[in-house]
């Protein structure tokens, strides 16, 4: 069957989860993806894992699957002409360094496009390309920052709360900049020329908080953390505690809903009163007493009957025998040549003529050099001078 980016080849220069997991997204949905990675102990980078350890790692990352790798290192000339070589015959180029890091070694966009004028060439960067803090290290805590997340995440009157590296790396980083190439790949079409994509993690959470925004800027609400409806302060939108010691959440927003809730709790005269904020000290006592009374997932078949919308709060091993995401096939199952089964998550793009797949597994660091190489027209003694001078292991 067709897959939607068959045919496209991209090049991914990474290090980092946000490239890495925006080429784990265009190669779900079918293109060529070659991932360059460095020779270890080349700036800095080194792997604490045993040799078996980086090849069951390498086997059940799902963010290195559909891809082959080629090992070089990009700080010497020879092992640039090879990039060169490749980004000559590549649609997408991907590179995760600070600013000028990729122009220092040779690779930068207006390099290779003067090899490629067509190369769709994303640069994603903590924040962008221009801008006082464009040289500032930094990692997703320091973005979502920046942007205002830490500002309205938390309980009220606490502390912020870091929300692990899902804003910035994965949503800002991996999932923007795939919007990005795909688009900047659908233009190519109409213009014929491929163009340089600055993609800011920063200005990325910040997108995510549109909403947040457009009521700042409208109302000038700024939103604190542990108020506002879908920020903890309101009863029938929340998190409670079971009486197993589990945790469901609840989002009867709309009246209908709440009417729901409110009959199932024996208490009709709350249903008036959904907006009384006066009420609602009372309304959170009775549902955090209610709810102590059972079990989460008791909870879970009396609530979800009563059409009260209801979620169990799962931990990840709970979350793969989830019978609703097995059921959309969001945890697979492949064959490794030395692991056997490994399990990974699954494809989330349902498209109904091409759909997304995994095709093989993460490759081993390297692993394909040789075949690349081979398809770029290197010979077996010219593959040998390069790994003499260092350029491939």
């Amino acid at each position: 069957m067709m897959m939607a980016l068959e045919g496209i080849k991209v090049i991914d220069v990474a290090r980092y989860p946000m490239t890495i997991y925006c080429s784990m997204i265009l190669g779900d949905l079918g293109a060529d993806v070659i991932w360059v990675q460095e020779p270890p102990g080349v700036s800095g980078s080194s792997t604490r894992q045993t040799p078996e350890e980086e090849d069951k790692a390498a086997a059940f990352n799902a963010l290195g699957r559909n891809k082959r790798s080629i090992v070089l290192n990009l700080k010497l000339p020879e092992a640039r002409e090879v990039f060169y070589r490749m980004a000559g015959r590549a649609d997408v180029v991907l590179e995760g360094y600070r600013p000028g890091v990729a122009k220092r070694l040779g690779v930068d966009y207006e390099t290779i496009q003067r090899i490629n004028p067509r190369i769709v060439y994303c640069s994603v960067s903590g924040y962008g390309q221009s801008g006082p803090y464009r040289y500032l290290p930094g990692h997703d805590g320091n973005y979502i920052s920046t942007a205002g997340v830490l500002g309205i995440i938390g309980d009220k009157d606490g502390r912020p709360v870091m929300p692990s590296n899902l804003l910035a790396d994965f949503a800002s980083g991996g999932l923007v900049s795939a919007i990005g190439v795909l688009a900047a790949l659908q233009a190519r079409e109409r213009t014929g020329l491929g163009q340089h994509i600055d993609l800011s993690m920063a200005d990325g959470v910040a997108f995510l908080l549109a909403s947040a925004f457009s009521q700042h800027f409208n109302q000038g609400v700024t939103p604190e953390r542990g108020r506002g409806t879908t920020n903890g302060e309101t009863p029938y939108y929340g998190l409670y505690e079971t009486g197993d010691g589990q945790y469901i959440t609840i989002a009867a927003m709309e009246p209908k809903f709440f009417q729901n809730l409110c009959h199932l709790l024996d208490r009709p005269d709350f249903i008036s009163r959904q907006q009384d904020q006066n009420a609602w000290p009372e309304m959170r006592a009775l549902l955090e007493r209610t709810f102590k009374a059972k079990t989460r997932d008791e909870w879970f078949d009396i609530l979800s009957k009563a059409e009260v919308p209801v979620g169990k709060v799962n931990s990840l091993s709970e979350a793969a025998e989830d019978p609703q995401l097995r059921h959309r096939e969001m945890f697979i199952e492949m064959e490794d040549r030395r692991w056997g089964k490994v399990k990974q998550v699954g494809v989330p793009f349902k498209l109904s003529r091409t759909p997304g797949a995994v095709r093989r597994l993460g490759p081993r660091r390297g692993e394909h050099t040789r075949e690349i190489l081979g398809e770029l027209g290197y010979q077996p003694k010219e593959i040998q001078d390069l790994r003499v001078r260092g350029a491939i292991p």
